[in-house]
């Protein structure tokens, strides 16, 4: 299968490779730069569409990430973005992030969703054995999140970034392919 076919699908939501299209490019750029999605991210300068298309270029494209469109199943429309990104197959790990883009969306239990999905493809399709995300320490929503998809909070770095006038503490969180715990 060519990962253009790849389609992932739960239960209110699927996720579809990331396209160069002018919808894909526009949503991103829009998600990124609202102040409902700007502000839980290391990265704080205005996305730009220079920027989004270098990313797919030296990440996606090139095969040192996936990135993924959330969209739901009822009517097909883009909500959001998952991605991983650092993939590295030698030691079979990746760093996870996500965001649902359309504020009306958020609180809806979809975020744990799109990380199962996630988790589906990292785990079964990449034989990945070890997932990782970063969280700033003061978004409980994420973090509980996480928490709740079995992630182990693995350290809690004081002071890590200088954002916005301000040091932030930021939480890593690894969960370990669940297939490979069970071998022992």
């Amino acid at each position: 299968m060519k990962e253009s076919d790849l389609r992932i699908t739960g239960e209110r939501v699927y996720l579809r490779p990331i396209t160069d299209s002018k919808e894909d490019t526009e949503n991103i750029i829009r998600w990124r730069n609202s102040e409902t999605v700007r502000p839980y991210f290391i990265y704080q300068k205005p996305f730009t569409e220079a920027g989004h298309k270098q990313w797919l270029e030296k990440e996606i494209f090139s095969g040192k990430g996936f990135q993924f469109i959330v969209c739901k199943n009822t009517d097909d429309k883009p909500i959001g973005c998952t991605y991983l990104r650092d993939y590295d197959p030698h030691t079979r790990k990746a760093e996870y992030g996500v965001f649902l883009g359309e504020p009306e969306e958020k609180g809806k239990g979809i975020g744990k969703e799109i990380l199962n999905l996630t988790l589906q493809f990292a785990f079964g399709e990449l034989n990945l054995h070890k997932v990782f995300a970063r969280a700033f320490a003061d978004n409980m929503p994420s973090v509980m999140s996480f928490l709740k998809c079995g992630f182990e909070k693995e350290a809690h770095l004081r002071d890590e970034e200088f954002i916005n006038g301000e040091y932030r503490d930021i939480v890593l969180l690894g969960k370990i392919n669940p297939d490979e715990i069970m071998k022992g």
